[in-house]
């Protein structure tokens, strides 16, 4: 789907927007059919691969602290027994109906956010200069340099998901921890001594979880102390894809334009929707950086048709940065709301 010039802004977004929702629920979809097509292979692999880790950090963490528990109770047989469990409790729960699509949704999303970050072409400087991110941690800006430490402390959690951390929202987790408790609770026969135990083991893990740690949340506390102003920000972005840095990117995005990370972030992943270029002018950047965006995004997906996009940058480049701003007005709304709206609509 390509930019019309006879579109206003709004109309664009407006449709982009339906054609995101479609999207959204077939993918969802999508991971719990067998030979579904929309997924590709690799992706459904590594979709796989990802609800494995995650399902297994939450397993290992109840699992373990339930067992003490019942053998602190003195049961030791239902301690083994839950110890004992042979089966794996994610493919258990990768049946339909077993888990949240919310959380399917997420990580499709993050899926294709670490395949399109992996694939983002690097732009190599100066073999003494250090990455954008080890920079930012040395500025004499303490909230800044503080900010990049920790985005690179969460990004190195986020890929061995150490200790019982999840990486998901706090929802998400919370709501995650008791499918995983459930799908154990079954696995080992029951009982109220491991009834107690699972719910115990839950609430540790949930009570446990920070949101804030997350990769997402830090990497707005760091668009945030950067603060960038408008002539800043095509400079920032442009360093940040070719640093291979996307969930910067995405927050500096988000941040300029007072959107959700998450909301950013769909429609960075999404090679079709155009709302990106909508928020790349949103953000006033010119034609030229909107250019080199786009083609480091498309180097790094193939599914992204430079050539169509190519023929369509004037158009993108002459849209007035206030009526995309006005275009996109609606994600800057609570995503509840917005799904309360298209609920209440007739």
């Amino acid at each position: 789907m390509a930019i019309d010039p006879q579109d206003s802004p709004e109309t664009v977004a407006a449709r982009a927007g339906a054609q995101a929702l479609r999207r959204s629920a077939s993918v969802v979809a999508d991971f719990f059919v067998a030979e579904g097509d929309r997924l590709d292979e690799r992706t459904r692999l590594l979709l796989v691969q990802s609800l494995s880790r995650v399902v297994g950090v939450l397993d290992r963490a109840i699992r373990r602290d339930a067992a003490r528990r019942l053998a602190q109770l003195g049961n030791h047989a239902a301690a083994e027994r839950l110890l004992g469990i042979r089966d794996d409790v994610a493919r258990w729960l990768s049946r339909p109906d077993a888990l949240p699509d919310e959380l399917v949704e997420e990580l499709i999303v993050r899926v294709r956010h670490d395949q399109l970050a992996e694939a983002l072409p690097i732009e190599l400087g100066e073999a003494d200069v250090p990455s954008l991110l080890v920079r930012l941690a040395g500025v004499p800006d303490s909230v800044v340099a503080a900010a990049a430490a920790a985005l690179l402390a969460a990004e190195s959690r986020r890929r061995d998901l150490a200790d019982g951390d999840t990486g998901l929202t706090a929802e998400l987790h919370h709501r995650l921890a008791w499918r995983v408790a459930a799908a154990l609770r079954t696995l080992a026969g029951g009982g109220v001594a491991v009834d107690r135990a699972l719910v115990e083991a839950a609430r540790r893990s949930i009570a446990a979880h920070d949101e804030g740690e997350q990769v997402e949340a830090v990497a707005m506390r760091l668009a945030l102390a950067i603060d960038a102003r408008p002539a800043e920000r095509g400079p920032l972005l442009i360093e940040a894809l070719g640093d291979r840095r996307l969930a910067l990117f995405i927050a500096v995005l988000a941040h300029a334009l007072e959107i959700e990370y998450a909301e950013v972030r769909a429609l960075v992943v999404n090679p079709t929707d155009e709302r990106l270029w909508l928020c790349l002018r949103a953000a006033a950047l010119d034609r030229t950086t909107v250019a080199r965006i786009a083609l480091a995004l498309a180097e790094a997906d193939p599914r992204r048709d430079i050539e169509v996009f190519a023929d369509r940058l004037d158009t993108i480049a002459g849209i007035d940065p206030a009526a995309a701003g006005v275009a996109l007005a609606p994600l800057a709304l609570p995503g509840d709301y917005r799904a309360a709206i298209r609920r209440v609509m007739p």
